[in-house]
């Protein structure tokens, strides 16, 4: 498969203002290895090869374990990832989810036990921001590569 427009040449613009939100969403009291796992839970969700291999990698250079990127596609059944973890999980899911899942008020309730409101929002922001990565790529036609 090759990719089928070079999107970034094409619209530049649209191109930096999406590099703006990464901005923003690294620069969140979101820890950065649960940023990765989010974005790693969401592509796989959504069938993104080239975004989960990124991300996988861009996590192991972050010094997460394996273990922990094996098993995020079944987080709930894990007793590896924190309680923030799994809530920061399953909001990804159900946000990347939307049509079918909502985010309930029980979920939302859970979630901010452990996050603020400026997390809670920030996460629902990192979420947005990987899904339409995610969108983008699977519609130019991005693939994954093997590692050099």
């Amino acid at each position: 498969m090759e990719q089928r427009i070079n999107y970034l040449e094409v619209a530049p613009e649209a191109l930096n203002i999406m590099m703006e939100m990464e901005k923003y969403t690294k620069s969140t009291g979101i820890d950065r290895k649960l940023r990765e796992l989010v974005k790693i839970r969401a592509s796989q969700i959504n069938g993104c090869a080239f975004c989960i291999n990124m991300h996988t990698s861009d996590a192991r250079k972050m010094g997460e374990t394996e273990q922990r990127l094996y098993c995020v596609s079944a987080w709930s059944d894990c007793d590896f990832y924190t309680d923030a973890e799994k809530l920061a999980l399953e909001l990804t899911e159900h946000v990347t989810l939307v049509p079918t899942k909502h985010v309930p008020d029980d979920l939302y309730n859970r979630v901010r036990t452990q996050f603020s409101e400026k997390d809670y929002v920030d996460l629902v922001i990192l979420i947005n921001q990987i899904n339409s990565w995610n969108r983008l790529s699977i519609s130019m036609g991005n693939f994954a590569t093997e590692a050099k």
